[in-house]
């Protein structure tokens, strides 16, 4: 909103008003307001909350040992998130730009289907919330919308990036002189750094496009329900999925910004994506969300997120991952939550087949994978076995637990950054 309204001014050599056409500009107070709001927003927020005793219930001790002292503290705290995102976007963003109507429709899908998963848990007293099957839809659906406006929108091209052989035997890289629909995405360590979803279905001779805009939609909606999902699981520690959270808003920040001028794409050899600037806008209110939620969220928490949070912070990243065509990195980028899944899908799989042979055999001590850091030996079932029952060697304080999380997502992030320039 007031990005058109200095805009308008500047016709009228307003002065300041032309500084409101700068993306720097407009991202850092897109930061600067997103974490005033949600630290002063969060504060009333968790008062109100209170006074109507909406809070966590006593988690299970033999899951969280210091689940005792987090009783009474309110949850549904992704609001506040939301709300410090939102507000900065509407006001700072253009809101014309495709991908930012995006982002916002993600956000608030994603987060709408979380406030339903919290709103069944407090209120109608139901532990397991919203029916998997029910978030599984939420998920998919979204996907399906971004992947599919992605496909349709006149507005969602790319110029691609081309090598042009010099006369001295060196390379330069150009961008194609026209913004063209593309199914091109960035793949790490590989020299020529491009794969198009088209070649992978060659085999569909003159409908290979059709095919690659198909595989298109279904890996959009395959990354937004992974990540999504993996940023739930993650959020099991005072701190830990918003820390982890903002460490990969930085990375897609960086990545969306170089996406977005010419100059730098051609440098790191990678698509120029017109318009992808306000997706720095966007990430900026994120990264900015995400840290003033954790003034409150830090160990010894005083809001808990809820899926309300965890669900549209993961589905956030997997839209801005689509958006400029970096999803085939996430894998290391969002590596947290990667391992997260994976040690739960091991954990239950592998238990259902020893099951079937009468054994009560588990892999891991708890899972997701940083419960296993602070299980207690006495609060192991007894009448299981464990694969890797002797590790870790002992239990680890969840603030210890966090920060070693962090410290691992940021050489992630850092590893993924370095990968653009790794072939």
């Amino acid at each position: 909103m007031l990005y058109y309204v200095f805009r308008f001014l500047e016709q009228f050599n307003i002065p300041g008003s032309h500084i409101w056409s700068y993306i720097s500009f407009r991202s850092l107070m897109a930061l600067i307001l997103s974490l005033i709001i949600s630290a002063w927003f969060g504060e009333y927020f968790i008062k109100w909350m209170k006074r109507r005793n909406i809070s966590e219930t006593a988690r299970d001790p033999s899951i969280d040992p210091f689940g005792v002292e987090k009783k009474g503290v309110p949850t549904m705290g992704g609001i506040i998130i939301i709300v410090a995102i939102l507000v900065p976007v509407l006001l700072l963003g253009r809101m014309r730009n495709i991908y930012l109507l995006l982002m916002i429709v993600t956000t608030v899908w994603l987060g709408f289907l979380g406030f339903m998963d919290d709103y069944i848990k407090i209120f109608r007293k139901n532990k397991e919330g919203l029916k998997g099957r029910y978030k599984i839809i939420g998920q998919v659906s979204i996907g399906f919308i971004v992947g599919l406006t992605l496909w349709l929108s006149p507005d969602a091209v790319v110029r691609e990036n081309i090598s042009v052989p010099q006369q001295n035997q060196e390379v330069v890289i150009k961008h194609q002189p026209e913004a063209v629909k593309s199914l091109q995405t960035t793949i790490p360590f590989i020299k020529n750094h491009n794969l198009n979803y088209s070649n992978v279905l060659s085999f569909c001779g003159k409908y290979k496009v059709a095919a690659g805009w198909i595989l298109f939609v279904l890996m959009t909606i395959f990354v937004v329900t992974a990540v999504s999902n993996g940023a739930n699981l993650n959020d099991g520690m005072d701190g830990m999925c918003a820390g982890n959270s903002a460490i990969i808003g930085v990375a897609l920040l960086i990545f969306s910004y170089v996406s977005s001028h010419i100059v730098y794409a051609a440098y790191f050899d990678i698509m120029y994506i017109p318009g992808s600037q306000e997706l720095v806008v966007f990430l900026s209110a994120f990264i900015g969300a995400m840290i003033g939620f954790l003034w409150y969220n830090a160990y010894p928490a005083q809001v808990f997120m809820g899926d309300t949070g965890s669900l549209t912070i993961g589905g956030i990243i997997g839209v801005c991952a689509i958006i400029i065509h970096k999803e085939l990195m996430l894998p290391i980028l969002c590596g947290i939550f990667f391992i997260e899944s994976l040690s739960v899908i091991i954990q239950t799989q592998w238990f259902k087949i020893q099951k079937r042979k009468g054994k009560r055999v588990r892999v891991f001590r708890a899972t997701p994978i940083h419960d296993t850091f602070r299980k207690l030996d006495t609060q192991l079932d007894q009448t299981s076995k464990y694969i890797l029952k002797s590790w870790p060697h002992r239990p680890f304080h969840e603030s210890k637990i966090t920060i070693r999380f962090w410290i691992t997502s940021i050489i992630l992030a850092a590893l993924t950054i370095i990968t653009l320039k790794i072939r």
